[in-house]
């Protein structure tokens, strides 16, 4: 894996690349991690097969916090930043694949991409606008630590818990990842989805041309798997959800080889379309 920051407006922005040259995705993280939550597939055996570049969003990881965070910390904002660094990287025509906020990010920055081969999320229920939120996901107290500016060490832990299978706990990096993001950024996030402000993602995934994979892990604590059987997606991949054996909501750390499997199905797929 290579590591270097680009200058994209006013904020450096660090991306992670592998060293496969097979055909390109561009990777979206979830709320506050960053780009090495997907570490396994940038060094293992699908990063060294295909060209996989993944974002530290603004305000994560060791990418730059926004000066304004009224214009960046938001589904729009981060749109842009991902669009500008595939295109100073000659990705605009990646798969996009995104992880939680990421599948968000990646359904919104849809409309930026008119070649891309095709977009893979999970942990991602598109909403609409309004959004049916109490539908779109699971009962889960910790959810709201995704939108909270300032956590206790307790409450962290628990979204930790939360974004694995039932009984299992989140490693160091995980804590880590969650200290150096900015609080401001899941604060302003919260603000901008209460406020409607986003690309209603039911119309992206309904008037999608391109194929949409959705995975779901078996055990996900906090995506209602049935609200996404639910969606009207003349695209999805396989016809169905796919349904990742023994994982919860980060298959990508908790079952990689499983994930890599339907990853790597879908950049062979859609690289013959």
């Amino acid at each position: 894996m290579q590591t270097r920051q680009l200058q994209v407006g006013d904020l450096a922005i660090t991306v992670h690349e592998s060293q496969g040259t097979g055909p390109s995705a561009l990777f979206i993280h979830g709320n506050s991690a960053n780009g090495l939550t997907f570490k396994e597939q940038l060094d293992g055996p699908l990063g060294q097969k295909y060209k996989i570049v993944a974002v530290d969003l603004p305000g994560h990881g060791t990418s730059s916090r926004a000066t304004k965070p009224e214009e960046v910390y938001h589904m729009p904002g981060y749109a842009k930043v991902v669009t500008g660094v595939a295109e100073q990287l000659g990705l605009t025509d990646a798969v996009l694949v995104g992880w939680s906020l990421g599948g968000h990010i990646a359904l919104e920055a849809a409309k930026f991409f008119p070649q891309s081969r095709g977009i893979l999320i999970w942990g991602t229920p598109p909403v609409g606008i309004p959004p049916v939120l109490d539908q779109a996901f699971l009962p889960n107290p910790s959810m709201a630590a995704a939108f909270a500016d300032e956590l206790t060490p307790e409450q962290i832990a628990a979204f930790g818990e939360a974004c694995l299978k039932p009984g299992a706990k989140p490693d160091a990096e995980f804590f880590e990842a969650f200290a150096q993001t900015d609080g401001v950024a899941r604060a302003t996030m919260g603000g901008s989805v209460a406020t409607a402000n986003y690309e209603d993602e039911i119309q992206i995934v309904k008037n999608l041309a391109k194929p949409l994979a959705i995975l779901q892990g078996e055990y996900e604590q906090l995506v209602n798997l049935d609200y996404l059987k639910e969606l009207d997606a003349p695209t999805l991949w396989r016809g169905e959800v796919q349904v990742i054996t023994g994982a919860g909501h980060s298959p990508q750390i908790e079952t990689p080889a499983e994930f890599d499997a339907l990853v790597e199905a879908f950049l062979e797929d859609t690289s013959k379309s």
